[in-house]
């Protein structure tokens, strides 16, 4: 039996290693072999992918790590951990793994989230140590779209300035809070205004604004070579209902699958039988279920 010191701040923590299996945080040098396993499924792991090609798995960067599963020095499975855990491509065996390590932490995550199966395995491995979930999303659909749609697009429909960060900004308060069910500015404010304000800079936050006002809006909240992730969508109130989304989150579509990647996905709440019914009717087809365990 050897150790090794798992060296991501926040999860600092001595790995055990096991015969021929161990978990060890990655490395740039980890980075190839690390690819490769997010490529076997470019869609689904679009934002383990995200962020690693951002972060290069620096620490500093990350705000967390990314540890491998090893069997016979080959890596077989990984998991984002940091404010959200994401398995990766993982086994049963490295679901075991993981989870152990996560407990012997003592630092929890904001959630879980990931592949049905592989995320549901996980977080019961860890719900009896952490208590219920705040908020349990076994399934959510996973949806992708992979064409321009051929609905019509409202042409009103545009990337957010730095300089309307203040009209974007309480929309995207108002929809995190209504989604996650919790204020953003819990834990602080200066977070979350950066990360809105990151995606505003990099091209990433369409919205309708009319009169100062925010009708719709959605974020690009991930991106590869291959896919785009968004988040975020939303409708004013007292607008929704009148058929103003799928004009809008088309042509958001159309235009991420020109400037940024030609495949477009997000998961949904299977319960939101409207937002269901929009992303169908722009063109999204189901590939797969998420489920997410909110702390």
């Amino acid at each position: 039996m050897g150790r090794h010191a798992l060296l991501c701040p926040q999860y600092r923590q001595e790995v055990t290693v096991l015969g021929t299996t161990h978990v060890r945080a990655l490395g740039s040098a980890d980075l190839p072999a690390l690819r490769e396993l997010l490529d076997r499924d470019p869609l689904v792991n679009v934002f383990v992918r995200h962020r690693v090609d951002v972060t290069g798995l620096e620490e500093r960067v990350m705000g967390g790590c990314v540890w491998g599963y090893f069997e016979h020095d080959e890596l077989v499975s990984a998991c984002h951990a940091g404010a959200n855990v994401v398995p990766v491509q993982a086994t049963r065996a490295a679901i075991d793994a993981f989870a152990e390590q996560l407990l012997r932490t003592g630092v929890r995550p904001t959630s879980v989230v990931g592949p049905r199966e592989t995320a549901t395995a996980l977080w019961k491995r860890l719900e009896g140590r952490w208590g219920p979930a705040r908020s349990a999303r076994a399934c959510q659909p996973f949806l992708t779209m992979d064409r321009d749609p051929t609905v019509p697009t409202d042409p009103r429909v545009r990337r957010v300035t730095i300089g309307e960060f203040d009209v974007l900004y309480p929309a995207c308060v108002d929809m995190f809070t209504e989604e996650v069910g919790v204020h953003p500015e819990t834990s602080g404010a200066a977070g979350y205004r950066a990360r809105v304000a990151q995606l505003i800079t990099l091209g990433w936050a369409f919205a309708i604004i009319e009169d100062g006002e925010v009708l719709f809006k959605t974020e690009v909240g991930a991106a590869t070579a291959h896919a785009t992730q968004l988040q975020g969508v939303w409708v004013r109130p007292d607008l929704r209902g009148q058929g103003l989304a799928v004009p809008a989150l088309a042509a958001v579509v159309r235009e991420v699958r020109a400037s940024i990647a030609p495949v477009t996905t997000l998961y949904v709440n299977d319960h939101n039988v409207a937002a269901r019914r929009t992303y169908a009717t722009v063109g999204f087809e189901e590939a797969g279920t998420f489920s997410s365990f909110l702390l």
